[in-house]
């Protein structure tokens, strides 16, 4: 197929050999699958910004950091060199997590590099060599929808443990390969310690999947695993070897109707005896004055 603008310079490069075809165009990327040297991969190419059609980017930036100085600066002013340093920002942020995550047992596709806003990577394949289905393509029977499930709430747990929240996982960006899911789609991948919107997108991400698995396994729709694993984040109990039970008992304390109505009177009582005591002061000034009215 014809080379796409944005891969000819790593084509010109020796990086790339060749461009066999479009794998996909979503709202972030388009990928193709390339040919370097004897090795099938894919390349993401991301769209510039004004062409995305992602929402609420800035929900998924908060928290990221830049260590140079005057790029930071320059982000936070939002000039032409800053937009530039922000999509750098962006772009690298899959590259980053994706090495993060490796690194911490989470299964997700091997990066070899993010060269000008393509970012070659594993191109995930079954053993006979075709690309890997989507979850959201893949039927299962009830016992390996229990098993998968456990997979993927190791996977979050570990990506959490790491302070990495997906921000946008789903069936669809989940692959199956012949050993199981494969995470997949990490641009908006958001930093569990800085980011206000931690908690929200990582219940979210948790809810998608156990939603999607509990059309084969209906038991799961009980599981309370976003809670139980923020819960234990947040008190620094989290780690890699936690053991999740899916299970999370709120911890409600019984309001005391007779000391809150006491409390409420209380305040009352104060509040009539301030206003009482101002009053008898003004009206010890007013007759303070008349005095000396009388007195002249």
């Amino acid at each position: 197929m014809k080379i796409p603008k944005r891969i000819q310079p790593l084509v010109d490069d020796g990086l790339v050999d060749e461009v066999k075809s479009q794998l996909m165009s979503g709202k972030e990327a388009s990928v193709y699958v390339v040919r370097c040297g004897e090795t099938i991969r894919c390349a993401k190419v991301y769209k510039e910004a004004s062409q995305r059609s992602f929402k609420q980017a800035v929900a998924y930036r908060e928290g990221r950091k830049v260590r140079n100085s005057r790029r930071a600066r320059a982000m936070e002013k939002g000039s032409g060199f800053g937009r530039e340093q922000q999509e750098k920002v962006w772009q690298n942020a899959e590259v980053d997590a994706l090495y993060k995550l490796a690194d911490a047992g989470v299964r997700v596709p091997e990066p070899f590099g993010c060269f000008d806003g393509v970012l070659l990577m594993e191109l995930v394949t079954d053993d006979e060599g075709y690309v890997a289905p989507r979850l959201n393509d893949v039927m299962m029977s009830e016992e390996q929808a229990v098993e998968d499930h456990h997979v993927m709430m190791q996977y979050v747990l570990k990506m959490l443990c790491v302070g990495i929240i997906h921000g946008d996982l789903s069936e669809f960006n989940v692959l199956v390969d012949d050993y199981g899911p494969v995470i997949i789609d990490l641009p908006q991948a958001v930093d569990a310690a800085a980011n206000n919107n931690a908690e929200r997108m990582l219940a979210r991400d948790i809810n998608n999947i156990r939603d999607y698995y509990a059309q084969f396994a209906p038991e799961l729709s009980a599981t309370q695993y976003a809670k139980e694993m923020w819960a234990l984040y947040v008190k620094g109990e989290l780690t890699p070897e936690t053991q999740l039970t899916g299970e999370f008992n709120q911890v409600d304390t019984e309001a005391d109707i007779a000391a809150i109505l006491k409390e409420i009177d209380d305040a009352r009582a104060e509040e009539l005896s301030r206003r009482e005591r101002l009053k008898e002061a003004k009206e010890g000034i007013d007759e303070t004055k008349f005095n000396w009215a009388d007195a002249e």
